[in-house]
């Protein structure tokens, strides 16, 4: 998207920014390409450096209670300085490979509803820093993730909603410090069990990924809700040799078994203890929102939401940029 923001303030007389993407659909571990055209002003500009961001919106727990925060994750410079002619063209390629941990954003052709990315083009010019407007990016499932996405739809599973959740999921090895989950409402062969909804999360690396499924059994007048997790690890190459819908299946079936034996399944609310891996509330005691031990990732993402990167505006323009739902 063309931005002129740069204009009197630093004297550069019109100097323009067009990101183009060659393509804006892509896949986890996938490379995104364009160009960044350039259109010099009335006089000559002395850019310090153009870089492009991956910016997604997610929902971050603190101690004042849980927010949307939009932030990027990703920064891939495009040039260093340089000076640009009055009046001047000039393109400048990018390319740059995709985070394998890349949440998805599109599914069966359509937006997943609660999920936003883009590129943000940044530039410097005079110690003054611009950011552009949001260049749509739609990051589709790789075939791993396409096919134990059909097999819960085959199981009766409907989609809800995704969204991200700044943290880490324990024990699971993660380059990003947010997680995605892509909710579903369970199909009636499960309602005995009192499942409410249903968690997906992909933790995605080039050889594997690990599948966490959080089963939220809802509480009722004589019984506790508790969360049920599963973790299971699949390769890239099982994703057309193996029966994904059998073998979801058995998961949830799993789950299910496990939520039974649980001390006070059934028994009056304040009954028993949950056992480890186990928890209450929305998340438990298996994933954990911030905090330390984050790494440099994380305090990268800190850094861009203490910059203002934060709810109110950005979201509006987030959302004023991207449209369409998953159903």
């Amino acid at each position: 998207m063309v931005f002129k923001k740069l204009l009197g303030a630093l004297g550069v007389g019109g100097l323009s920014v067009d990101t183009v993407l060659s393509n804006p659909s892509t896949y986890p571990g996938a490379p995104l390409a364009g160009q960044v055209n350039l259109v010099g002003g009335t006089q000559d500009a002395d850019i310090e450096h153009i870089t492009l961001g991956l910016v997604t919106r997610m929902e971050v727990e603190g101690g004042g209670g849980d927010y949307s925060a939009v932030a990027d994750f990703l920064r891939v410079p495009v040039t260093g300085p340089m000076r640009l002619a009055a009046g001047q063209q000039l393109s400048l390629p990018f390319r740059f490979d995709m985070p394998w941990e890349t949440p998805i954003t599109a599914a069966y052709g359509q937006q997943l509803r609660g999920m936003v990315m883009g590129v943000r083009t940044e530039v410097a010019i005079a110690r003054a820093i611009d950011k552009g407007d949001l260049d749509p990016v739609h990051v589709h499932p790789l075939p791993i993730h396409q096919r134990i996405m059909d097999a819960f739809a085959q199981l009766g599973f409907h989609f809800k909603s995704a969204d991200l959740e700044y943290g880490q999921i324990y024990g699971v090895h993660q380059t990003l410090p947010f997680y995605q989950e892509i909710e579903y409402y369970p199909p009636q062969q499960y309602a005995h069990a009192g499942i409410n909804e249903v968690e997906l999360t992909f933790v995605t690396n080039p050889n594997t990924v690990e599948v966490v499924l959080e089963f939220d059994k809802r509480g009722g007048l004589f019984t506790q809700g508790h969360d049920t997790y599963g973790r299971y690890t699949v390769s890239h190459a099982d994703a057309d040799t193996t029966d994904w819908r059998q073998v979801v299946d058995g998961w949830v079936r799993q789950a299910v078994d496990k939520r039974k034996s649980m001390p006070g399944f059934g028994a009056p609310a304040g009954y028993g203890h949950p056992q480890p891996g186990y928890g209450h509330g929305h998340h438990g005691h298996y994933r954990r929102h911030g905090g330390s031990g984050m790494g440099g990732a994380a305090m990268g993402i800190a850094g861009g939401l203490a910059a203002g990167y934060l709810a109110g505006e950005a979201i509006e323009e987030i959302g004023e940029d991207f449209g369409g739902d998953f159903e």
